[in-house]
């Protein structure tokens, strides 16, 4: 059914302060993640790793110890299909990552960090636990407090999965 063919919904009384806190929560997850990249792009800076963008260096440490293939980087739900093959691509051409065909499915790669994609991702990794020793006393933000942080963004995660799965 195309756009125009849907039929309106009924109307429903939908809570203003629900409805506000919910269209900043979605301002506020757009803006951590462009914050979490600058954050991690000054950490490539201070380092003066230029090679690579602040995309790549969050790849390189969520692939960490792992030999992973693109798919399985997608299902992982960190990156868009085509982000991750141009990326992945990039990153090997840079020398931060290795890849090898499957010797079972010629058609997957199966990539893993080099002795310089290892080290960006210790660096990344160095950058987090500086953050984590300062989160509490400087942030003010406690480990309950990032518990129910993180159940609340699973369950809207849940949501919008949801929401796509059975085109609610």
């Amino acid at each position: 059914m195309g756009l125009a063919q849907k039929q309106p919904e009924p109307p429903i009384a939908i809570d203003e302060k629900l409805t506000k806190e919910y269209l900043h929560t979605l301002t506020m997850i757009e803006r951590l993640h462009r914050q979490l990249l600058d954050v991690v792009k000054n950490e490539l800076d201070r380092a003066k790793v230029s090679e690579i963008n602040s995309v790549q260096a969050l790849l390189l440490f969520n692939i960490g110890d792992d030999r992973l293939t693109a798919g399985e980087l997608r299902s992982r739900g960190h990156y868009l299909g085509s982000n991750v093959s141009y990326n992945l691509k990039k990153l090997v051409n840079a020398g931060y990552l290795s890849h090898e065909r499957s010797s079972t499915d010629r058609r997957a790669v199966h990539v893993c960090l080099t002795e310089n994609g290892q080290a960006v991702r210790d660096m990344v990794q160095g950058l987090f636990d500086r953050q984590l020793r300062a989160l509490e006393p400087v942030a003010n933000v406690s480990c309950g407090e990032l518990q129910q942080l993180n159940g609340a963004l699973l369950r809207l995660e849940r949501y919008w999965s949801d929401h796509i799965r059975f085109q609610l």
